[in-house]
């Protein structure tokens, strides 16, 4: 099974830190990390974050979806293959 989270940052440049934060107490169980946001005249105020995530124990992705969705301007969800 794989298994892929999409998070949603409102306020990047408020929330990136605590977000960050979350992810390097979680970053054992994150194989690929990709950082998406609008460029160009200007650097977009939201962004995404895609994860996949290693093989681990379930308990552990759904500890870091509940945290980050605990954060006001974040919003994870998560799919499964």
């Amino acid at each position: 099974m794989r298994t892929i989270m999409g998070i949603e940052i409102q306020n990047r440049e408020e929330l990136a830190m605590e977000v960050q934060g979350l992810l390097t107490k979680h970053g054992c169980i994150i194989k690929t990390r990709l950082g998406l946001h609008e460029t160009g005249n200007f650097c977009s105020p939201s962004g995404l974050i895609i994860l996949e995530f290693a093989p681990d124990d379930k308990g552990e992705y759904d500890l870091l979806e509940k945290e980050l969705n605990e954060i006001e301007g974040v919003v994870a969800r998560r799919m499964e293959f």
